[in-house]
């Protein structure tokens, strides 16, 4: 039992020390719509600019 509980402990601990994902600004090649997203919204479209650090692409730069 003692492993386990180190094992849950040193995985939860491991994830206190990640950074946020990067925001980009996402282009569709169909109709010149920008969105702001960290991962693509789907097919047809194209990273228009970025990154950034945050949900409406004001802060360019990577979050820290």
């Amino acid at each position: 039992m003692k492993p386990v509980l180190l094992f849950a402990t040193l995985l939860y601990c491991s994830s206190l020390w990640a950074n946020p994902a990067p925001w980009y600004r996402w282009r569709s090649a169909e109709s010149n719509v920008d969105v702001c997203s960290q991962v693509s919204p789907g097919e047809g479209w194209v990273v228009a600019k970025g990154p950034y650090q945050d949900a409406v692409c004001k802060k360019p730069g990577v979050p820290h």
